[in-house]
């Protein structure tokens, strides 16, 4: 197949990517990313066996995706006992997302960030800094904080934000496998033990009605898809 047959094929399968309708729900926005970023020169590089920044980028970017729905997957079944369960939710301002967020039977507001990092280093804190490995990642949870606190602004209650960790193992203080770990007031817990931590804190009061809260993040945070079309 020539060079130019590569190229053509490469840019149908971009542009169709890219103009079919928009997917809402878990894992929408970091699929899109992703397919926005393997663009016709990119796809044409990786078919040559060339690899790029954009093309590692997007499978970052996919890989992200698949661990939201995973989450999202896990998450499902709490609505059965009364919880609100909301996925890729859009900011009042600025290009990032809300993987997850969550309303208790109580009132109470999580709000679940999944990462999905390699399985193969664990995950640790050390001297107050949290690592995958020997990589200090410490400031990769600062988007979580700042999603937080808006979040916390737009609802009017307290919001807790929890790190869900998809593949690494979690290890404590002795070197010991961990269930969770706490760095400055945010819980990291293993994504298959999610459900667990927050079935222990379904009966925690809130501040609003459920309800309410729902139509508010319905009507004030809308899908990142939505909002964002470009």
């Amino acid at each position: 197949m020539t060079l130019t047959a590569l190229l053509v094929i490469a840019a149908a399968a971009w542009w169709w990517h890219n103009h079919r309708p928009r997917r809402h729900g878990a894992g929408a926005s970091a699929a899109a990313r992703a397919r926005a970023l393997r663009t016709p020169l990119v796809r044409l590089a990786t078919a040559l066996g060339i690899r790029t920044r954009a093309a590692a980028l997007a499978d970052r970017s996919a890989a992200g995706a698949a661990g939201e729905r995973r989450t999202a997957a896990r998450l499902g079944p709490l609505t059965r006992t009364g919880w609100h369960v909301f996925h890729d939710l859009a900011l009042p301002t600025g290009r990032a997302n809300i993987d997850h967020l969550l309303i208790s039977p109580t009132g109470a507001v999580f709000l679940p960030d999944t990462k999905r990092w390699s399985a193969a280093r664990p995950v640790l804190i050390r001297a107050g800094r949290l690592l995958h490995g020997n990589e200090d990642v410490t400031d990769r949870l600062n988007g979580l904080r700042h999603e937080t606190a808006t979040v916390a602004r737009v609802l009017g209650v307290p919001v807790t934000p929890l790190v869900v960790m998809d593949g690494p193992q979690l290890i404590g203080p002795h070197g010991r496998p961990a269930t969770h770990l706490t760095l400055h007031g945010t819980r990291i817990v293993p994504a298959d033990r999610l459900t667990d931590y927050l079935t222990s804190r379904a009966n925690i009061p809130g501040q609003r009605r459920p309800a309410d809260l729902a139509a508010t993040i319905t009507s004030d945070l809308p899908p990142y898809t939505r909002r964002h079309r470009g």
